[in-house]
């Protein structure tokens, strides 16, 4: 279904969710929708602001990013929506954030940014902060030797 008020779309693995972001009267706001059923998702902690753009999505969706306006400039937020944690992710002045990408297992988050009017990248190393989120299915690896048989 064609929606002109949608716009930055990201699908999980599988398509199973999808964020987008809606605009309307003058605002642009996140929405987390099932599909193919449409219904939408709680947005949680990230609801509490307007204006979202950019949003990123992880591996099964346990993980979801976007850029929020905060004063003059933008600050990357992501929300594990499995433990209800709300990371923020501010840049040193002279910085603005233009566009996130969200790695799919949620251990890597890029900005586009610019830098003095320059365009610029900035990666984050989230694997001693998150969890990876890995595709359904997929088993983790390392945790030490394999259990003996019974």
């Amino acid at each position: 279904m064609f929606d002109r008020n949608r716009q930055d779309p990201v699908l999980s693995d599988a398509g199973r969710l999808l964020a987008s972001v809606l605009s309307s009267a003058g605002e642009a706001r996140l929405v987390l929708q099932e599909q193919p059923s449409g219904r939408q998702l709680s947005i949680g902690p990230l609801g509490r602001w307007s204006r979202h753009r950019s949003p990123g999505l992880s591996h099964n969706g346990r993980y979801l990013a976007v850029l929020v306006p905060q004063g003059e400039r933008s600050l990357a937020l992501l929300w594990d929506r499995a433990s209800g944690n709300l990371h923020r992710f501010p840049l040193p002045a002279g910085e603005e954030a233009e566009r996130l990408s969200l790695s799919p297992d949620g251990r890597h988050l890029a900005l586009a940014i610019r830098r003095d009017g320059r365009p610029s990248l900035r990666l984050f190393d989230l694997a001693g902060l998150l969890e990876a989120d890995l595709p359904a299915g997929m088993p983790l690896r390392g945790g030490g030797p394999p259990a003996p048989p019974p």
